[in-house]
């Protein structure tokens, strides 16, 4: 789903909305769908069974028992995005039901082929991401505004802390996504009081993002989150515990390999990275270059759009400007913070834990599948995406802060 518009077009107007970006929700769906019309019932039927029919160890026989269905009644962009959620949270659960020894190597036609056929639709791969994961997973609870998810995991609260969490962030961001509509504008127009308060603005959105993030502390157990959450956000692509991929069958006889869910999908990041002129290590900018491929298509335009656009780095540098100047090192040093805070949190939550389960792994009687709460080990040192994590964070970090003007 391509954003609208030609390539001759001038530079403004820089909309949101040609770029299926809200206005009040940013880069997440608005009002995602809750349930899919009558013929995809057994899909929702799976799908609000999962923790359940995983923990069982029920899951890949009830989608064997699944009918395959066809695409055709899917109508719409939210209709294809609650599709690709449900297909792909079964997807996650057939594969790591019985935890990182008892993989499979196909999934089943009845599930691969319409999940391909949804991905297809969307521009998606097929696997699950951060646009189904977080983006297109959340509904309103009551009418005070309290949320939850739309389709859960193994995890439980812990689980739906984590995406919830990961939601607010992204809700955090919204007016920083306006200020980059509103910077571009103003640099066009030469008018140097608007950008001065679009670079506040968007301090202000990136210092929230960190508060925001900080309240993975309250919601999310690192116990959980490591022995029992992260392996359904693994990926077959850089994890060894699936080296040759997996066959989607009926859509290829050669296995496909997709990297798992990662924070480096979210659009937000890239968005105010390329705003910034913030130059990754080539290594690490690969690896960013390719999750956005696991964004969608319109929000990956949007991004391209930016970097493409006139350089705020320069203009702020030409500028002779010390308060302009000193507003855009605000912005940089709020992304270099919220990339500590995030490096405090996988250390809290990968590297700490990871430790705790290597001393449990030695104890006699450890039980077998992410249900008994058997942590993963083929991961331990990378993201689920597969980044080498530590290193690739940091890394990032520190290219960040390398972003500043030096007076």
């Amino acid at each position: 789903m391509e954003a609208s518009g030609d390539t001759d077009e001038p530079p403004l107007p820089l909309t949101l909305t040609g770029f299926q970006v809200s206005e009040e929700f940013g880069f997440l769906l608005p009002n995602p769908l809750t349930e899919l019309p009558a013929p995809y019932g057994p899909w929702m039927d799976i799908a609000h069974e999962l923790p359940q029919l995983i923990t069982s160890h029920q899951l890949r026989s009830r989608v064997h028992q699944m009918p395959q269905l066809s695409t055709q009644h899917l109508r719409g962009r939210e209709e294809l995005h609650l599709a690709h959620l449900v297909l792909s949270f079964i997807t996650m659960g057939y594969v790591w039901q019985e935890g990182e020894e008892g993989t499979v190597q196909v999934l089943p036609r009845n599930l691969a082929v319409p999940y391909w056929e949804v991905s297809q639709a969307l521009g998606l791969p097929p696997i699950l991401s951060h646009a189904d994961f977080v983006l297109a997973n959340w509904r309103r609870k009551d009418p005070h505004g309290n949320l939850d998810t739309i389709i859960t995991l193994p995890g439980g609260e812990s689980l739906r802390g984590f995406i919830l969490v990961t939601l607010l962030v992204e809700k955090a961001a919204v007016p920083g996504i306006k200020a980059i509509i509103l910077a571009l504008g103003a640099i066009l127009r030469c008018d140097e009081e608007a950008l001065h308060r679009a670079l506040e603005e968007l301090a202000g959105a990136i210092g929230a993002m960190s508060a925001a993030l900080r309240r993975m502390h309250d919601y999310v157990d690192p116990e959980v989150f490591y022995s029992v959450i992260r392996i359904f956000l693994s990926g077959w692509k850089d994890n060894p515990a699936m080296p040759h991929g997996l066959i989607y069958e009926g859509v290829s006889p050669e296995p496909l390999a997709y990297s798992g869910g990662s924070a480096a999908q979210s659009t937000v990041l890239h968005a105010f990275d390329e705003l910034l002129g913030i130059c990754h290590r080539q290594d690490c900018a690969a690896f960013l270059h390719r999750m956005r491929h696991y964004m969608p298509p319109a929000h990956r335009a949007f991004v391209e759009r930016i970097r493409g656009a006139v350089s705020l780095k320069q203009h702020v540098l030409c500028s002779g400007d010390a308060r302009l100047r000193a507003a855009f090192n605000r912005c940089v040093s709020a992304l270099a913070a919220f990339r500590s805070c995030h490096i405090a949190i996988v250390t809290k939550y990968i590297a700490t834990a990871a430790a705790k389960a290597k001393a449990r792994r030695a104890q006699p009687g450890a039980g077998a599948g992410p249900s008994a709460g058997k942590p993963p080990s083929a991961l331990e040192a990378k993201g689920t995406g597969g980044s080498h994590i530590f290193s690739f964070l940091k890394s990032i970090r520190d290219s960040t802060r390398e972003g500043m003007i030096s007076a």
